[in-house]
């Protein structure tokens, strides 16, 4: 079990750039725990500060309830408390509390809290099911206000008074009104996390909101990039950031933007692009086509140092 406590835990992942690690996968599908072990070590080489586990670029969704406190695990074991490491829940109330009992003893220093499977709810549903997950594990949670679970400041407000280790609130809509509203009612109560798709596109309006992170997933596979434009977006530098969008950020979204699950296929491309081929996605999602990887490779080769060398001199 984890020896941080939620408040030290949300700390932390809000002083530097977070990111979702691909769960890397055999062609049968199965979990590849010998890639995934190689992926978190190099990860943590560099300047990070938190990894979720099992998350969306995890591919939590298409995860069994056992398969991600396994990943857990091995996520804990090989990032040896170089960074926090928070694993991905979800699904039903019942479901969630199951996988975060099993993330929290597989040694996980958070939770993300998902939204729940498939209905939609009042406000009343979604607290019980938050204050559910919270009260069933003694390590920090974050919720995640996205599609189903869109929480209201007051809600989330009486989530903070009933449920302590409730630390964190990461945004995936993108509505400014409700961020700001948020911010304003409770403060730094809470650590506020950036998490649209390819956040670096909000990261620097959402800084001056309170939003002090978020979640790059091209930290995958281009981890100088990530860190040195999160760097750029933490000392306001508008011409570096609007170079990383125009050059890198802007054309990869729009490869992203072709096909329905793309947000994630994109990054498990990126892998092999870099020669950390972590498999294929599962199904229902699909893998980029070759032309599609062969536009990718191109892109990521106008960065510096990104490709390995010998593919840097085909």
């Amino acid at each position: 079990m984890s020896n941080m406590t939620p408040k030290e835990m949300a700390t932390r992942i809000g002083g530097g750039l977070l990111s979702f690690p691909v769960t890397p996968f055999k062609a049968d599908y199965s979990f590849d725990e010998a890639t995934y072990r190689s992926n978190m070590d190099w990860l943590c080489g560099y300047d990070v500060a938190g990894l979720f586990a099992a998350g969306g670029t995890g591919e939590f969704f298409s995860l069994t309830a056992a398969e991600v406190p396994q990943v857990v695990k091995v996520a804990v074991e090989e990032t040896k408390g170089r960074v926090p490491v928070l694993a991905g829940t979800g699904y039903g109330t019942a479901i969630a509390r199951e996988i975060a009992l099993g993330a929290e003893r597989a040694g996980a220093d958070g939770l993300l809290l998902l939204p729940p499977y498939l209905m939609h709810s009042e406000q009343e549903g979604l607290a019980a099911h938050v204050e559910a997950i919270c009260a069933s594990v003694k390590i920090g949670v974050i919720v995640y206000n996205r599609d189903n679970a869109i929480l209201q400041p007051d809600t989330l407000a009486k989530l903070c008074e009933r449920c302590p280790n409730l630390v964190g609130y990461k945004d995936g809509i993108g509505d400014i009104e409700l961020m700001t509203r948020i911010y304003s009612k409770l403060g730094d109560r809470l650590t506020y996390i950036g998490g649209l798709p390819t956040a670096e596109t909000f990261a620097l309006p959402y800084l001056d909101m309170g939003v002090t992170t978020y979640s790059s997933a091209v930290f995958n596979f281009v981890p100088e990039f990530a860190t040195q434009f999160y760097a750029a977006v933490r000392r306001r530098d508008h011409e570096a950031i609007h170079a990383g969008l125009k050059d890198f950020i802007l054309p990869l979204i729009a490869i992203r933007n072709r096909k329905k699950g793309y947000a994630v296929s994109i990054i498990k491309a990126g892998m092999k692009v870099i020669d950390r081929d972590s498999g294929p996605v599962r199904p229902p999602l699909t893998d980029l086509t070759e032309a599609e990887m062969a536009e990718l490779t191109a892109l990521v080769a106008k960065l510096p140092n990104a490709l390995p060398a010998r593919q840097a001199a085909e």
